[in-house]
């Protein structure tokens, strides 16, 4: 298996984890989530490629992609109360189904912590869906913690 930046010969591989990471939202919160969509397209996913604050990472192997990792490089400013600090968010992190529990989430997570650092980042945040304990015991067991709770109140 090989991590790497994605590639434009990629995007039907991210395409497909796409519709996974969908569809276990769209389960978990029928009421948010369309089923059978994408949160990006062919084309929303070529300009990412492009963009110089954001990285696509993924795991390959025999040309077919097993997970990937899409990350945002932000710039938080000094403020009168806050130092300045460089962040890489996880804007979304998925394997394969069939491919889990093969260390290939781990993988990539190791990847992005190696790009944070290259970037002089201060940390790595990423916001998981409480309809998703999966992945919240995955990110648990990277040693991830806590940054905030966001809760809501539907009305």
């Amino acid at each position: 298996m090989d991590i790497r930046v994605a590639r434009e010969e990629d995007i039907d591989g991210i395409l497909n984890l796409l519709l996974q990471v969908n569809q276990v939202h769209a389960d978990g919160r029928p009421d948010l989530f369309k089923s059978g969509g994408t949160k990006y397209n062919h084309e929303n996913l070529a300009i990412k490629l492009q963009e110089p604050n954001e990285r696509i990472f993924v795991a390959v192997e025999d040309g077919q992609v097993l997970g990937y990792s899409f990350v945002v490089m932000e710039e938080d400013p000094e403020t009168i109360n806050t130092y300045a600090h460089r962040t890489l968010y996880i804007d979304d992190l998925c394997v394969d189904e069939v491919q889990r529990g093969k260390h290939i989430g781990t993988s990539l997570f190791a990847e992005v912590k190696k790009y944070a650092s290259s970037i002089d980042a201060y940390r790595v945040t990423l916001r998981v869906w409480e309809c998703n304990p999966t992945a919240r015991k995955f990110y648990d067991s990277l040693d991830m913690k806590p940054l905030y709770t966001e809760m809501e109140y539907i009305l």
